[in-house]
């Protein structure tokens, strides 16, 4: 686990990306994608076994200020959560060591309990590949994210962890 965190935290700042995230549009449902997201600070990290993917969990300061103080229960609004998604690969230079490969997504989440409360106080956005291509047809992909995320109910619809560090 210490190796991934690692692995994960230099990734995210020398892992290039194709476009600039700061021109992609906005997701659906309004929510764009905050132009210093890639500066905010690392939460958690999570690897997918059945999809193959690595993804560093980011924070704006509100998220942080909130997960080390352990008021998490419900996050406050103006929270802000970033996922970055990446295909999981071995390392060219040590194999047993799994490290970020292909970018797949950036995922958004924002607490707004009232903006959101259809939504369990989150507003979601996702975007996808290298030209940052917003997720969903129309604002209702929300509700499948809403669905996913039913499994976290309890904990205030996240399923992050923040790491806790020494």
């Amino acid at each position: 686990m210490k190796r991934s965190f690692f692995v994960l935290a230099l990734a995210l700042n020398t892992f290039p990306c194709h476009a600039d995230p700061a021109a992609a549009p906005p997701a659906p449902n309004g929510i764009t994608l905050p132009k210093d997201y890639q500066n905010w600070r690392l939460l958690g990290v999570s690897q997918r076994t059945e999809n193959g993917t690595l993804r560093a969990i980011l924070g704006n300061d509100k998220a942080i200020e909130a997960a080390r103080s352990g008021q998490t229960h419900p996050w406050p609004d103006g929270a802000m959560l970033a996922k970055v998604a990446w295909k999981q690969k071995s390392h060219d230079k040590f194999a047993t060591a799994v490290v970020p490969g292909e970018y797949v997504h950036t995922d958004l989440m924002v607490k707004d309990a009232a903006k959101y409360a259809a939504t369990g106080g989150w507003g979601f956005a996702r975007w996808l590949g290298d030209k940052f291509t917003p997720y969903g047809q129309d604002a209702q992909f929300a509700q499948e994210c809403l669905g996913c995320h039913g499994a976290a109910k309890d904990a205030d619809w996240v399923f992050t962890t923040p790491a806790k560090l020494p």
